[in-house]
């Protein structure tokens, strides 16, 4: 029996994506959460074969919450089911040791097999994205992308360095760097630009 535990913050989704997996015989829906930290909370006390994860959810992202699990012994596979079909996007999941990643289009009966494969150890990635993973990379360090993303919620410099740990002018320097690699003209722009091309 595969145990299943799936993230995703649209209600109506979320009971949609249980039903559909509770029909099969050999698989067990352990829980749902709404976001992934809420996810976390279940994998600390509940053992999980297979996660299914959206990508954006509040608190904490699909792919941050895979990053997460990466260097942690026993965590579950990972598959992301998402609207986003943004080559930056499942580049990141890849990096993050993600197993599958579908689009919520897909039939129906793909879900579970990507399930069971999964499970077993295979890699499930959606083929009409398989070809773009490695088209236009991210050209975006981590900390850039950490203050980029912290200045698109609003935050000022001094918040982000607060936040980061960091000196205002290193924020700054942060900001320049990424506005300049995303040939933005400012960092509203840059945040837009890095959102759309899923490098955050």
């Amino acid at each position: 029996m595969t145990r299943v535990l799936i993230a995703e913050d649209q209600t109506m989704v979320l009971g949609a994506l249980a039903a559909l997996l509770a029909l099969e015989s050999d698989m067990e829906i352990v829980a749902t959460a709404g976001d992934g930290l809420e996810a976390l909370e279940v994998l600390e006390r509940e053992p999980i074969d297979v996660l299914i994860t959206d990508i954006e959810m509040p608190r904490l992202t699909g792919l941050d919450l895979a990053e997460r699990l990466k260097e942690q012994a026993g965590a579950p596979a990972v598959i992301i089911v998402t609207t986003f079909g943004r080559p930056g996007y499942l580049r990141r999941a890849l990096e993050a040791g993600v197993r599958g990643f579908l689009l919520k289009d897909a039939p129906a009966e793909k879900l579970a097999d990507s399930v069971r494969r999964v499970a077993r150890g295979e890699r499930v990635i959606a083929p009409e994205l398989a070809l773009s993973a490695w088209d236009g990379g991210n050209p975006l360090t981590q900390r850039q992308r950490d203050v980029l993303r912290l200045a698109g919620e609003g935050l000022s410099t001094r918040d982000i360095g607060t936040r980061l740990h960091l000196a205002e002018g290193t924020v700054r320097n942060y900001l320049s760097e990424a506005i300049g690699a995303l040939h933005a003209a400012n960092r509203i722009e840059a945040f837009r630009l890095a959102r759309q091309n899923g490098w955050l």
